[in-house]
Parts: structure tokens; sequence; C-alpha cells
């Protein structure tokens, strides 16, 4: 009943006033897919009345009071559900708006936002923000209908290399919310450094958490004997309680923690706590420097899977995610095919080679998580020798994997590097912190296109989204982390939400430039490249 009283507001609202063909004059990122502009508008008073239909409604209310209290209005939450208020915001499940969408109507006598979920409520929210950003207390009277093109829409953490404060990894959240991201990857083993807690392998913490000294300057696998280093101990850990605030925090942001446990490889810090899981048997040292490395876990000997599953036991019950990423990249064979009890497995297995024996591997493991209710994520090296039955793959390497994997009717994320990576140089890198190399700016961002044109329209269906990725090898801080996600990444929520034939560089340069000053009251620490100078 109230979704069609709604839908009665709208056609009043157009009756009264026509349509006018004019460019909006408030900016939101991403762009909606329709704003229409009537004339007259709305004053926002000082005091400001927000009406909520239902307690799930008024959990993401609070949000919007908290942003109005910080502009300086005085706002107040009405408990009675059917109260209208200067801001009426209701969930109503039986309406036809999908699970993200929303609808904004901004009439003469108020603003009305209305989902089917509470995320399409929230993401509402986070569109009124900008428009009074924008706009100020005088709003145009407008009809704003919305919902995200994709469904995944990803930001990627690496705290392996360099590990950030929790009150930072909630800013970061906070920051993929207010532009629409949904889900946070945060990748947590590494061969620098292991990150999360594991409570059955003390030894996680107390070594695999660490490494000797880390190197200085730029680095690769071929400069490690010239290489220098700082001879400071480098480490840390996310306690499991730590990992269960952070969820908490995201999941009140509509955004779903997806933990990255890798294997076999970028497994040199666990080697260094756990010798015997190795094909050598050590010793082994947490890496120090960048780079792939030949020590990753040893698929012939059973020890690896029982410390994998014991590992994914505890890891699992932290992170509510029907995804668990499971890595698989850059895994060297080099010790495989020297190792007695690889070649063993591969004889009993009737597997041909070591590509296959790194599938064996991989499908082992996803069996045993399938079980616990969950589905792979693997980056796309993982459809060599064989791609796991229910994996879904994330492509990096380029997009022919991601094309590879959507002809064998397997989802994909894309995420290749030219336009992805957030840890490339965003300008010149004579002017720029130390990056890992290439060049990625916002304007290459913004052009991404998710659904390759070699893919049929069923193919492009398994096409779930994208996502930025922030590897840390020479991220140290939380500041220098800010800066090179920030703008790229609010160029790539655009890529993923909005209708691909809105898109338009000009228009989203206008834009951001509007919501500037939002950036900085949330105290983000962006790179100035594309804004206008103030004159």
């Amino acid at each position: 009943m109230k979704y069609i009283l709604y839908l009665f507001i709208l056609l009043l609202l157009n009756c009264a006033s026509p349509k006018e063909e004019v460019p909006v004059s408030f900016s939101i990122i991403p762009q909606p897919d329709s704003v229409v502009t009537h004339g007259g508008s709305f004053e926002l008073d000082e005091q400001i009345e927000i009406a909520a239909s239902s307690e799930d409604a008024q959990k993401v209310a609070q949000f919007l009071q908290e942003f109005l209290t910080v502009n300086e209005f005085n706002s107040s939450l009405l408990a009675e559900a059917d109260s209208e208020g200067d801001i009426f915001l209701e969930i109503s499940p039986e309406s036809n708006i999908p699970k993200e969408g929303y609808q904004m109507v901004i009439g003469d006598s108020g603003v009305k936002i209305l989902a089917s979920s509470g995320a399409g409520l929230f993401y509402g929210i986070q569109s009124f923000m900008q428009i009074v950003q924008t706009a100020g207390n005088t709003l145009p009277l407008a009809e704003i209908i919305d919902q995200p093109r994709f469904s995944y829409r990803g930001m990627h953490l690496d705290v392996g290399r360099h590990m950030f404060p929790v009150d930072f990894i909630k800013k970061y959240i906070d920051m993929m919310a207010h532009f629409k991201y949904n889900t946070f990857h945060w990748h947590l083993t590494e061969d620098q450094g292991w990150r999360i807690e594991i409570k059955q392998y003390p030894k996680l913490q107390e070594v695999a958490a660490y490494r000797n000294e880390t190197v200085v300057g730029h680095a690769s696998t071929s400069t490690r004997d010239s290489a220098k280093y700082d001879g400071k101990r480098y480490g840390g850990y996310y306690t499991q309680e730590e990992a269960k605030e952070v969820v908490a925090y995201a999941t009140e942001r509509f955004i779903t923690v997806i933990p990255e446990i890798e294997l076999p490889g970028h497994s040199k810090a666990a080697l260094t706590a756990y010798p015997d899981l190795g094909c050598t048997n050590g010793p082994y040292e947490t890496a120090k420097t960048w780079g792939v490395f030949e020590d990753i876990y040893c698929a012939g000997k059973e020890e690896t899977f029982e410390f994998l599953e014991n590992v994914f036991d505890e890891v699992l019950p932290l992170f509510p995610s029907n995804y668990v990423h499971i890595g698989g990249d850059e895994a060297p064979k080099t010790q495989w095919e020297k190792c007695p009890h690889c070649q063993k497995r591969m004889s009993e297995e009737g597997l041909a080679d070591e590509h296959e024996l790194q599938s064996y591997f991989v499908q082992r493991m996803e069996k045993y998580l399938n079980n616990k209710g969950k589905t792979i994520i693997g980056w796309d090296e993982i459809l060599e020798g064989g791609l796991a039955p229910n994996a879904v793959v994330m492509s990096w390497r380029g997009e022919e994997g991601g094309i590879e994997a959507a002809k064998q009717n397997h989802d994909v994320i894309m995420t290749p590097v030219d336009w992805c990576y957030l840890d490339y140089y965003q300008a010149d890198p004579k002017t720029e912190p130390l990056a890992i190399g290439g060049m990625t700016t916002v304007e290459e961002v913004y052009s991404y296109e998710p659904i390759p044109s070699q893919l049929s329209t069923e193919e492009a269906k398994h096409i779930l989204g994208a996502q930025c990725n922030l590897w840390t090898e020479y991220i140290t801080t939380s500041d220098y982390a800010e800066y090179m996600v920030y703008p790229r990444a609010i160029a790539m929520s655009e890529v993923l939400w909005s209708p691909k034939g809105t898109k338009n560089y000009e228009g989203f340069i206008d834009r951001i430039n509007d919501i500037q000053p939002l950036l900085d009251e949330w105290d983000v620490n962006y790179a100035k490249h594309i804004f206008k100078e103030e004159e």
C-alpha cells in the first residue's frame, strides 16, 4: 500500500511540475540511471525531521543523521513509521525495485527515498549526501531512479606486504560505501607476512607474521642479490576479534568482506613457521623483498592439506561471505618437479604435469570449502591444468582468463592490470611517490569496460563485475594508500554502477570537482591531478 502511495506521489509531482530538459543542478557519483529535474525547489530547514518506515530503515537513517549533524543541520529521527517528516525513508520488500536500487523524490514538501532492501536505501542516502553537498539547503525538485549495473563491485587491499591499523581498514570501508562498492577483498597472507590469527598454529603469529627487515627502494626477483635492506624487523597481525570487528563494521555498510588465504604459492611466511609443509623442509625465511618465490606448499604431503583445512576452519566462521579467495597465482613448480612427495602424488592421481598437480591442489581445497558452504575465488592461474568445477575466476593478467572462464560457464570478476591495479603510477613518475611501475591514470580507469566484446550475450552474464586492487609493496602508510586509491577508485565506481551508455569522462570530471569538498570533509588524502584549482 505504501508503495502505491509512493507512486501516486511521483505521479502528482510529474503533473504539478513539467519536466525540464536542463542540466541537473547537483552532482552524484556514480551517475544514477535516471535523473529528472522539475521547476521549483525544496528548502532544507536547519531543523530536519527524518522519518523511517521500520527498524531497519531507522538503522540506515542514522548514517544520514550523522552526516546532517556534521554539516550543521539539527536533525531528529522520528520513531513513528507513518510520519513522513522532512525526509521519509522506506524499505518496501514487496516493491519491484532491484535489490540494491532506490528511488528518490525531492518534492516541494520534502524528500522521499524508497528501496526494497537496506542496501538500496543506504545507497540512496549516499546519493542524497552528495546532493546536499553540491546543492546546499536549496534542493531542486527531482526524481531519481537508480540501480547498479553489476552485482560485484569490489575493492582489494593487500596487508601482507604492509599492514594497516584497524581504524584505517574501517575508513577504507567507509570510502567504499560512499561510492557504492559492496565487496572488500582482504588479502591476508603473503610471502612477507601472515596477518590473521590462527589459534591452532601459534607460530603463525610468533614467526610468520614478522620479517627480519625490508628491502629499500625498487626490488624484484632479479635484483635480490644486490638489494639493500633497512635492518628493521617488521610485522604484526589481526586478531580474530579484530577481524570480527571489521566484518561487523562492513556489514553495517552493506559491504561483504572476502578473506584471501593464499595457496599453493605466496606461502613463504607460513613455511618459515612450519617448514614441514614445504617440499625441502626448509629452513625458510619470511620474505624481506618482493617478487615471486619458489618456496611453496608441498602438494604431495597430507600435512599440507590438514594444515590448510584447519586454518580455514578458524577463518570461515569469522567471515560470513559466501566466497573465500584461495589465491592460486604465481606458484613456480620448480620444487614440485624435484620433490618425491609431489611426484608420487602425480603418479597416484594420474596427473600429466605439475600444472595438473596445481589443479588437483585447488580442486581438493575447493571440495573441502564447498562442503563448508563456500564458493572459491582464484586468480586466473587456476585455469591452468583444469579449472575447479565451481570456482569463480578473478582475471588479472589481462582479460583473456576471464574470457576463457566465461566461455566455460564459470563466473568471473574482471581485474586486469591495465585498468584495475592502483599500485601503478597515476601521473608522471618523476612527480609521484614510489610505485611498482606502469601507469594507470584516472581517465584510463574510467575508460574500462568489464564485459569483453568477445563474449556472447549468454557468456557475458558470467561477468559478475570488477575490482580495483591495491598491492602494497611500496605503500607503507595509510595516507600513502589513500593517495594511490583516490580518486581512481571513484572512477571505477561509476564503471561498475552506472549504465554503460551514460559514461562521459568530461561530465565525471565536473561532478568529481563538485563533490571535492566531501573528500576534504572525510579527510581523504587524494591525488589532486584532475581537480580544478580554486580561482
